[in-house]
């Protein structure tokens, strides 16, 4: 093989695998923490157990575990003697914005990795998959979509779950009066106070307000679902290959890994802070088979 065609394979295979090649210039998130020797991490304060704050309203959570995982990757990768990993709060509308505008590099949370939002932002691999559902007090006997006919319905703001919840609405000619919320917290404190009848969320998010409620044999999921089984991924900025594939690179390690199952086991079989409490929800053969084979495919089906 002659020296340039060797040259030439080794370059491409470098950009393949997301290290720069000798003398390639960084771009994008890369070379801003580069530049900056800082990172900054999007975070959730009551996405409970992916991204929320503990007693001593510091960051904690599943989510938020594995976006300290790909800095360090990026540390590794970038062959810096420290990184400074900076925090910044975000919600369901702020989060893709904050993406967009540079704010934040990583945004760690429940966010669904859907066709509609890979237009505005990119995703690494899936962590988690969920399904839409609602939550109600038992003793109003809501359990299938169509009893919510006529009621009041809250869910929170920016999310994909508000969306799907108003299209059934429309296609079902059901009346619901459908509420915004800040967040999750609120939404579910409104179903609580009795100013909602459900609150229409991720499944895995209603099990998490639930079991830290003060009386969580009061109320129920419903056995209904309103979505497919959907994906959840850390958001980062679209069209940035080179930060990407750092990221895809270090999740896809955890997830094959041993440490993944126990990282999945710390926050979804196990009592976690602040308040001890446990969501009892071991991983699904199809979230088995998401860490066996990792991918950031939006396609529920792909699951």
């Amino acid at each position: 093989m002659r020296l340039r065609d060797a040259v030439l394979i080794a370059a491409v295979a470098a950009l393949a695998s997301g290290a720069p090649a000798q003398g390639q210039e960084l771009s994008g998130t890369l070379k801003k923490v580069k530049d900056s020797g800082a990172i900054t991490i999007g975070y959730r304060d009551s996405s409970v157990p992916f991204s929320y704050l503990d007693g001593d309203q510091k960051p904690v959570g599943y989510a938020f575990e594995i976006c300290q995982k790909i800095a360090e990757a990026v540390k590794t990768h970038l062959k810096l003697d420290k990184i400074e990993v900076k925090l910044n709060p975000v919600t369901s509308a702020t989060r893709i914005p904050l993406i967009a505008n540079g704010t934040i590099d990583l945004e760690c949370g429940s966010t669904t990795n859907n066709v509609d939002r890979q237009k505005q932002a990119g995703f690494t691999n899936t962590h988690f998959l969920t399904a839409t559902r609602f939550v109600a007090k038992k003793d109003k006997g809501l359990d299938k979509t169509d009893d919510l006919k006529g009621r009041t319905v809250v869910s929170t703001s920016g999310t994909k779950n508000i969306r799907e919840i108003n299209e059934i609405n429309t296609a079902r000619s059901l009346g619901m009066k459908i509420l915004p919320a800040k967040d999750h917290a609120e939404a579910f404190l409104m179903v609580e106070t009795g100013r909602a009848d459900a609150f229409v969320m991720d499944d895995v998010l209603l099990a998490s307000l639930v079991a830290g409620s003060k009386t969580p044999d009061a109320y129920a999921i419903s056995s209904e679902a309103q979505s497919k089984p959907e994906p959840y991924g850390i958001m980062l900025r679209k069209d940035d290959a080179p930060f990407k594939a750092v990221a895809d690179a270090a999740t896809a390690a955890l997830y094959k890994s041993p440490e993944g199952k126990t990282l999945y086991d710390k926050w979804f079989t196990q009592a976690i802070p602040p308040r001890g409490i446990n969501l009892k929800l071991p991983m699904s053969e199809a979230m088995q088979k998401a860490f066996a084979n990792p991918s950031d495919s939006a396609d529920p089906a792909a699951y």
